[in-house]
């Protein structure tokens, strides 16, 4: 069996934390997973399949996310992918359908992604940035991040790896 890898790109955290709990899942699964931050990830020949997560800055993914995807574009047009964003600062994540913004959807397309979801995010106190701090200072952060959404997800693609390797 061959490992998964969740590459991310936060800045504060957040994003880590649900692609940290994306390969918790998978391990309890049986699969080999790690969550790597995008910029560590030098070859993805080791990973069979990949799901990259980035966190949401002013209607953009997080740079890593971004850059990993372009860096890595040839490899991962040949594995399965999977996308996710963390990021809206309030419930509308839990309570609709988030679309991916314009950048991540035009990669979901040349790449054939399976599938992108959005997960709320968190912002919290000692956040970094300027802006970060603005939006905590004025009240608008906390965490909007649903575990079990996050789980329930990974739960599923999980059980479509597992049906993939077992064909």
């Amino acid at each position: 069996m061959r490992d998964k890898v969740l590459a991310y790109g936060t800045t504060n955290g957040s994003t880590a934390r649900i692609a940290e709990s994306v390969a918790e899942v998978l391990r309890a699964r049986g699969l080999a997973a790690e969550a790597l931050p995008a910029r560590s990830v030098p070859d993805l020949a080791p990973y069979e399949a990949v799901l990259v997560g980035g966190g949401l800055y002013a209607g953009r993914w997080h740079k890593d996310a971004r850059r990993f995807v372009r860096r890595h574009r040839g490899a991962l047009a040949q594995r399965p992918v999977w996308f996710f964003s963390s990021g809206p600062l309030d419930a509308t994540a839990a309570e609709r359908d988030i679309q991916p913004v314009p950048g991540v959807k035009r990669a979901m397309a040349s790449l054939g992604v399976r599938e992108h979801v959005t997960f709320g995010g968190c912002l919290a106190e000692g956040a970094e940035g300027r802006m970060a701090r603005m939006i905590v200072r004025n009240g608008k952060g906390g965490d909007f991040r649903d575990f079990t959404a996050i789980e329930t997800w990974a739960a599923a693609v999980a059980e479509e790896l597992c049906g993939a390797s077992s064909k």
